[in-house]
């Protein structure tokens, strides 16, 4: 009776065991859904605020009409993306655009003096600010739901229940990474 006893209880320690691995990969790729949302929801409030921008500075901007376009263009591609790949490629394509938006209305004066586009800029910065938090985040949980997917023994869990690795958010064009010149003498 003894050995039948052990057998039994090995057996559900390996069930309880079992359980609780698939429910901690369930509650990480929850956090990594959640994660994407998050940074879904940042994305939304900034391809809400750049039709406000490019409004605003429509007018003053006449001669500038093909980086109105750009940015335009840049945005319907971004709120089209799917999967985390595709809007990290069109999410960036859209802050180039963005970049070189603010680059030349800084050569208007009308518009840095204008308080609504001032205020629209101070909030897409913001918003900036809060999608490079949200990838941040999403990226960490995504990397500890990747690693459990992988590590003996849950390997084996993840493996007989199908569970797929996340994608990372990472920087697919080198121009990104380069270091950015900047100049501060006065000369003119």
């Amino acid at each position: 009776m003894g050995p039948l006893l052990i057998l039994l209880i090995l057996a559900v320690v390996m069930v309880v065991w079992a359980i609780m691995k698939y429910n901690g990969l369930v509650k990480l790729r929850n956090q990594v859904a959640n994660g994407w949302k998050q940074i879904d929801v940042q994305l939304k409030r900034r391809h809400d605020l750049i039709p406000n921008l490019v409004n605003t500075v429509k007018g003053s901007m006449e001669f500038e009409q093909e980086t109105l376009q750009k940015v335009i263009a840049a945005r319907g591609a971004a709120v089209s993306a799917t999967g985390v790949a595709d809007a990290a490629a069109k999410e960036g394509a859209l802050s180039g655009a963005l970049g070189r938006l603010f680059a030349l209305a800084e050569s208007y004066p009308s518009l840095k003096s204008n308080e609504n586009v001032k205020q629209l800029q101070e909030e897409l910065a913001s918003t900036e600010n809060k999608i490079g938090f949200a990838r941040q985040f999403y990226n960490d949980i995504a990397t500890k739901f990747n690693t459990a997917l992988q590590m003996f023994p849950g390997n084996i869990v993840a493996r007989l229940f199908r569970f797929s690795p996340s994608e990372l958010f990472e920087i697919k064009d080198t121009g990104e990474r380069d270091v950015p010149q900047v100049d501060l003498s006065l000369k003119k």
